[in-house]
C-alpha cells in the first residue's frame, strides 16, 4: 500500500514552474524576521519554521498557488523582506512562506499618487517617483529593503510622519487590491477606510497584491547631527523645532545618553556623554533649525547636503526609528527595546517623567511625529537594558501607571501588540471575506484560535 503524499509534494507537483525554494537552511532563514530584537520572542519562535517557501512573480501564479493551498487547506504566511520586529513572518503551524519580493512591480505614478505592487522595495518605489518630484510620506528606517507590503501590513510609519504622521492616518493610504484565499480566488479592490482594515494586521485576514498611496513633495533633504550637554536641552530643541512650521523636515528624533556612544559608526561626530538629535531639513530651513539649535545650547557636529547623501550612500535615516535599536545591538546584546506612544499636550512632562523614574535602566530615543489625529507629539523606542522577562513587565506596566501607551513588541498576538487590546473594527468581517478556510498567518490572533503557548 502506498503512502500516503505530504500535501507540500503534492504542491510541488502541482506547481512545478513556480520557484520554489528547498534548501532548508534558506527556508529557516525565511521563516524568520528581525523578531530577535526581543529576547522573548527569540525564545519563542527561534525553531519555529515553513515547510517550503516560494516566490511568485506574477498574480497567476498568486492565483494559483492559493487555490491549491486552500483546497489541500495548507496555511500560509505572507513575507516581504522580512524587516519587521514581531514575528510577522514566522510561521507557528509550517505551511508555505509566501515571499513576495519577485512581485514587485512600480505601476504608475501621477497627481501625487502612486501604485505599485506589494513586493516592491521601498527604495525602488521612492527612485521611481522621485524623478516626477514626489516622496513617500512616510517610510521605516529599513526603507532600503522592506517592501511597500510590509510596510503596510506590520509597519507603523517613521520617517516623515512628522508631517503626515502614521501610516494608518486617514489620507495616506487610498487603496489595496487584495485576493481571496479559497479554492477560486477572487480579486478584490479596496479604497480608504475599508482597506484600512488590513492595514497591521501580520497578513493574517487578507493577502494585498497592490497599493495605492498618498505621495509628498520631494526635497533635498540636508541631514545634520545636533549635540547637547544635557537631555533637557536636546528635548527642548527637539520640542521647538517639531512646533516651527516653518522648518521644512523630514525627521528629528532625539537620543539620550549613552545612546550616541553605542553608534560607533558615527563616533567622529558624537563626543563621549552627550546627547543628540537626528535632524532631516529643506536647505531653505537650515538657519532657523541652527538658530533654535543655538538657543538650546546645541551645536552642529555634522552635515552632509543631498548630494553628499547620495554620493557616499550612507545616510543618518538608518541612525533613527529601529536603526537606532540594531545599531546598539551590533555594540551590546543584552539590550532591547519597547515602543511607546506619549499623549500629545503631554509628551514633553511623560518624557521628562520616565526618564527620571528609570534612568539608567531605559535610555531614551523620542521620535516626534504628527499622531493619527494630526496633532503634534513624540513616540519613543527606547532602549532597555534586559534583565529578565519579569522586569520587562514591570517596567512596561510603569509606563501605562503614568499613562503612557504601550505597543507592546514583545508578543506574536496582534491584540496583545495594540495599547487597547483589540483589533480594528472591520477586521474580523475582512477575515471572513478574505480567508474563510483560516490559512493566512495562522495562530497570530486570538479571535480566530491564536494565542496558545509557543
Amino acid at each position: 500500500m502506498n503512502a500516503p503524499v505530504h500535501p507540500i509534494e503534492h504542491l510541488h507537483a502541482e506547481l512545478s514552474d513556480l520557484d520554489w525554494i528547498t534548501d532548508e537552511g534558506r527556508i529557516a532563514r525565511l521563516s524568520q524576521d528581525f523578531s530577535w530584537f526581543s529576547p522573548v520572542l527569540k525564545r519563542q519562535l527561534e525553531d519555529k519554521r515553513a515547510q517550503a517557501v516560494v516566490r511568485p512573480r506574477s498574480e497567476d501564479e498568486i492565483r494559483r498557488l492559493l487555490a491549491s493551498c486552500a483546497r489541500l487547506r495548507v496555511p500560509v504566511t505572507v513575507r516581504g523582506s522580512g524587516t519587521g520586529n514581531y514575528g510577522q513572518s514566522t510561521p507557528l503551524q509550517g505551511g508555505v512562506v509566501l515571499d513576495m519580493s519577485g512581485y514587485n512591480a512600480f505601476l504608475w505614478a501621477r497627481d501625487g499618487v502612486a501604485r505599485a505592487q506589494a513586493g516592491i522595495r521601498l527604495s525602488d518605489l521612492e527612485k521611481a517617483t522621485r524623478p516626477l518630484g514626489w516622496e513617500l510620506r512616510c517610510l521605516p528606517s529599513t526603507w532600503r529593503s522592506a517592501t511597500l507590503g510590509g510596510l503596510f501590513g506590520g509597519g507603523f510609519g517613521g520617517i516623515g510622519s512628522i508631517n503626515h504622521g502614521p501610516l494608518a492616518s486617514r489620507g495616506n493610504v487610498l487603496g489595496a487590491k487584495a485576493i481571496t484565499f479559497e479554492e477560486e480566488p477572487r480579486l478584490v479592490e479596496l479604497r480608504g477606510s475599508e482597506a484600512m482594515q488590513l492595514h497591521h494586521m501580520w497578513g493574517t485576514n487578507g493577502l494585498v497584491l497592490e497599493l495605492e498611496i498618498a505621495l509628498a513633495p520631494c526635497h533635498d533633504w540636508t541631514e545634520q547631527i545636533v549635540v547637547f550637554d544635557t537631555f533637557e536641552a536636546a528635548l527642548g530643541f527637539g520640542d521647538a523645532v517639531s512646533r516651527a512650521a516653518g522648518i521644512v523636515k523630514r525627521e528629528l528624533c532625539v537620543l539620550s545618553a549613552p545612546i550616541p556612544d553605542l553608534l560607533r559608526q558615527l563616533a567622529d561626530h558624537l563626543p563621549a556623554g552627550c546627547h543628540a538629535a537626528i535632524v532631516a531639513v529643506a536647505p531653505a530651513s537650515e538657519p532657523a533649525l541652527q538658530e533654535t539649535a543655538a538657543q538650546f545650547g546645541g551645536r552642529v557636529s555634522y552635515r552632509r547636503s543631498a548630494e553628499e547623501v547620495r554620493a557616499g550612500n550612507r545616510t543618518l535615516l538608518e541612525f533613527t526609528w529601529n536603526h537606532t535599536t540594531l545599531n546598539a545591538l551590533k555594540v551590546d546584546r543584552t539590550l532591547t527595546y519597547l515602543q511607546s506612544a506619549f499623549t500629545a499636550g503631554q509628551h514633553l512632562e511623560q518624557v521628562r517623567r520616565i526618564d527620571a523614574l528609570l534612568r539608567g535602566e531605559v535610555l531614551m530615543h523620542v521620535e516626534f511625529i504628527r499622531n493619527i489625529d494630526g496633532h503634534m507629539t513624540c513616540t519613543a523606542l527606547p532602549l532597555v537594558r534586559f534583565t529578565s522577562e519579569e522586569r520587562l513587565q514591570e517596567i512596561m506596566r510603569l509606563y501605562r501607571d503614568n499613562g503612557v501607551r504601550i505597543n507592546d513588541p514583545h508578543v506574536f498576538i496582534v491584540e496583545d501588540g495594540r495599547a487597547q487590546g483589540t483589533l480594528v473594527d472591520g477586521a474580523e468581517a475582512m477575515k471572513q471575506r478574505f480567508d474563510p478556510h483560516n490559512l493566512l498567518n495562522p495562530g497570530k490572533v486570538r479571535a480566530w484560535g491564536g494565542g496558545a503557548p509557543v
